[in-house]
C-alpha cells in the first residue's frame, strides 16, 4: 500500500509461481502491480521555456486550446477552437504478466528468457494546451495574450506495453564468462489519446562481454595472482525523447565500451579496482536537450579487514 499526502491510498499486490521440470529446465509466471507517484515537478514545476510554459497539475485546468484548432482558426474564425480540459494528475498504476524460463546446458551455458505485457492506469505524462483570449469584435483570437501550455497530465485510456528479453550466459576455463543479452520493448500507443506518454525507451538494445574473476594461474612462468577483469559492449538503437516542445527529438544510435580491472591483495586485506565508463569516449546525448556524455573513469580502495570475515 502507499500513500502520499496529495493523493489517495494505493494498493499493488504482486505473485509468482515457479515450476523446475529438473535441474535444467525452470518455468516461471508472475504477476505483479506497482505505482509510480507524480513527481514534484508534475505536481507543482512552473517554468518559463520560452515556447510554452511547463506546469505541474495538482488541481487541474480548463477552457485549454488545442494547439492544431489554434493554427486552424489562423485562417478562418475562433469558431474552429477546440477546447478541452485536464484533469490532476493522480498516481499512475501498471499491472503486469511475465512467462520466464530458464535452461542450463553442459553445466556451464545458461539461458534465460522472459516476456512480459504490461496494462497502465492513469499513465502519466503531459498535454500540450493553449490559453487564448478572442477577440469579439473580429472572433479572431488575439495572438498577442497565446501563451502555450505543457501540462502534466494522466492518460485518459488504458496504455499497454509489451517486450522481451534473453540473456545467455558461458562458464569456461575456471574463471572466464561471455555474456550477452538483448531486450524489446514497444510501446503500445493509443492514437485517439490525447496525451504524450514520454516513454522514452529504445525498442532495441543489447550488450555483450567478457570476465573473469579472481584469476589464480601461471602463464608463461609468470604467476597471475587473483586478478579479476569485465569488458562490456552495449548498443542502443536510435528511439524518440519526449520530454517538452522544445526537449523532444531523435537519440541516435550508439555503442559504448566499458571496462574494470581489479586486483585483490589478501596480505593487505584489500581490492585495488579501476574501470571506465565509455571507455573510447564516445560522446552521445542519452537525454534530447541535454549534454553530450562522454568517458567517465573510476579507482577505488575496498579493504576488508580479516576479523570482519569471521
Amino acid at each position: 500500500m502507499d500513500k502520499n499526502v496529495n493523493f489517495p491510498y494505493v494498493f499493488s499486490p504482486a505473485g509468482s509461481l515457479v515450476y523446475s521440470f529438473d535441474q535444467q529446465n525452470i518455468l516461471r509466471v508472475s504477476f505483479s502491480s506497482a505505482v509510480r507517484n507524480p513527481t514534484l515537478q508534475d505536481q507543482y514545476l512552473y517554468y518559463n521555456v520560452g515556447r510554452a510554459i511547463l506546469l505541474g497539475n495538482l488541481n487541474g485546468f480548463t477552457d485549454l486550446v488545442t494547439t492544431e484548432s489554434l493554427l486552424n482558426s489562423l485562417s478562418s474564425s475562433a469558431d474552429t477552437l477546440e477546447y478541452f480540459d485536464v484533469a490532476p494528475v493522480v498516481p499512475e498504476k501498471v499491472k503486469t504478466i511475465e512467462f520466464g524460463f530458464r535452461h542450463t546446458l553442459w553445466k556451464n551455458f545458461f539461458v534465460d528468457g522472459s516476456y512480459y505485457y504490461s496494462f497502465y492506469r492513469d499513465f502519466l505524462g503531459f498535454q500540450i494546451g493553449a490559453d487564448v483570449n478572442v477577440l469579439e469584435s473580429t472572433n479572431q483570437v488575439d495572438l498577442g495574450t497565446v501563451q502555450v501550455y505543457r501540462v502534466a497530465a494522466n492518460s485518459t485510456r488504458e496504455v499497454t506495453t509489451q517486450g522481451f528479453s534473453l540473456g545467455m550466459n558461458y562458464y569456461f576455463k575456471k574463471f572466464f564468462a561471455i555474456t550477452t543479452n538483448y531486450s524489446w520493448n514497444r510501446l503500445n500507443t493509443q492514437e485517439d489519446d490525447p496525451i504524450i506518454p514520454a516513454f522514452n525507451t529504445p525498442e532495441h538494445k543489447f550488450n555483450v562481454g567478457v570476465s573473469a574473476r579472481d584469476i589464480t594461474k601461471v602463464v608463461l612462468g609468470i604467476p597471475i595472482q587473483h586478478w579479476s577483469f569485465n569488458v562490456n559492449y552495449r548498443w542502443v538503437e536510435s528511439f524518440l525523447f519526449e520530454g517538452s516542445p522544445q526537449f523532444t527529438g531523435t537519440i541516435p544510435s550508439y555503442g559504448l565500451v566499458d571496462l574494470q580491472i581489479s586486483k585483490r591483495v589478501p596480505s593487505i586485506s584489500c581490492t585495488f579496482k579501476a574501470g571506465a565508463s565509455n571507455l573510447l569516449n564516445n560522446k552521445v546525448y542519452m537525454v534530447y536537450g541535454g549534454p553530450l556524455v562522454g568517458r567517465l573513469a573510476y579507482f577505488s580502495i575496498n579493504f576488508e579487514p580479516k576479523w570482519a570475515e569471521k
